[in-house]
């Protein structure tokens, strides 16, 4: 059973030389009312350059773009290219001003659509039993 949903951005990414801010839609503005009490935000935006239904259809890439480390499904992986184009990205704040929230950096590229910001509370408890590919 296939279903679909709607999202639309609240913002979209900013970069230049100088800096990199997210630029939030005035309709959004109040949403960033207390996150300049945070450090921190998880920013989830759309891979806007890869939507295409052939780039939707890759399931299995080498990560990293390198052909040495085992071809791997894109769930096991942090490829630009899946079948929903959501990413995210832990990013330090420097500032917020008015409807803008400059950051340290983010992998995104200028223009991505931003989807939701989350603030970033750390866990209470570190996580056990911790494994990972040896290609990470």
């Amino acid at each position: 059973m296939k279903t679909s949903y709607q999202i639309y951005p609240i913002g979209f990414i900013k970069k230049s030389n100088e800096f990199t801010e997210i630029e939030i839609c005035d309709e959004f503005t109040d949403a960033l009312l207390g996150l300049e009490a945070f450090s921190h935000i998880h920013v989830f935006y759309w891979f806007h350059q890869n939507d295409t239904p052939d780039k939707r259809s890759i399931l299995r890439v080498h990560p990293r773009k390198n052909e040495q480390n085992p071809l791997t499904g894109v769930f096991a992986t942090h490829s630009p290219v899946r079948p929903n184009l959501l990413a995210m990205s832990l990013c330090r704040i420097l500032s917020i001003s008015s409807n803008r929230i400059r950051i340290h950096e983010i992998d995104a590229l200028d223009g991505s659509p931003v989807i939701d910001i989350k603030c970033y509370i750390p866990p209470k408890t570190s996580l056990e039993n911790v494994h990972l590919p040896e290609w990470v």
